[in-house]
């Protein structure tokens, strides 16, 4: 549909507002999910909310969202990710999103990042280009990893996968490294402000939106193997130039 961007869009507007309401709340609700996670009021309601309006707009479209799981059976599919970054959000760190993917025939053709603490919003339709706050972003042209930024989510993740040592590599050979993590190293790749990202785990609805950004921006996105995928597992983005020997680094210590 040609107003599959609009909805997607307007998805994210309903999101930031119950987002933005129970941001650091004193009364906020927060359990912990089976694997240890946490997982706020906030998040479930905008899955709610979302799902609520995909039912009653795209009542034919099938629907994956990270609270509630797979709806439907259609070759369209919208990937819902209700707060991605949940631990800031319950902490009151701002860095947080709501991403909103839709799949046909499994490729990713809208991505939509809205991060309202930030008063930032970022998107992209396949063979449109990548948009910031209304601008069009593309990624940098840095072609070597000393002059390269590097951005991820933590160390104890890499520890954690026995991928530490190619980590720390890669680390060293970059000329800066950020620890910022989620959805905002990737889009900050896209922007062109950093270079490399990387996360050594991640599920579906982390990277569905965020791959067509990257992208359309111009970027490459893998996981660690160099597989060209929004399938989950790990996820590497770049401005192309250095993804190969950021994936040299770091794939061969990935389990």
């Amino acid at each position: 549909m040609a107003d599959d961007l609009a909805f997607a869009l307007a998805l994210a507007d309903l999101a930031d507002a119950v987002t933005l309401r129970r941001f650091r709340a004193d009364d906020l609700v927060v359990e912990t999910k089976p694997d240890l996670t946490p997982v706020s009021e906030a998040d479930r309601e905008v899955e709610r909310v979302l799902r609520e309006r995909i039912a009653a707009d795209r009542p034919g479209d099938a629907l994956l969202g990270e609270e509630y799981g797979a709806t439907g059976d259609s070759p369209r599919r919208w990937i819902v990710d209700p707060i991605d970054g949940t631990k800031n959000y319950v902490r009151g760190v701002p860095v947080w999103a709501t991403l909103i993917a839709l799949q046909v025939d499994g490729a990713g053709t809208i991505g939509v990042a809205s991060a309202p603490a930030l008063g930032r919003r970022w998107w992209a339709r396949r063979g449109e280009g990548a948009f910031a706050d209304g601008s069009p972003i593309t990624v940098s042209r840095v072609g070597d990893l000393g002059d390269a930024h590097f951005g991820y989510s933590s160390l104890t993740g890499w520890e954690e996968r026995g991928s530490l040592d190619g980590f720390l590599d890669l680390t060293r050979k970059c000329w800066r490294t950020r620890g910022l993590g989620d959805f905002w190293s990737h889009l900050l790749v896209a922007e062109g402000a950093m270079d490399v990202a990387a996360e050594p785990e991640v599920s579906l609805w982390d990277l569905a939106a965020v791959q067509v950004i990257v992208e359309e921006a111009g970027g490459r996105f893998t996981d660690l193997s160099g597989r060209a995928t929004a399938d989950g597992g790990s996820a590497v983005s770049s401005n192309g130039l250095l993804h190969d020997v950021a994936l040299s680094l770091l794939a061969p210590h990935a389990t």
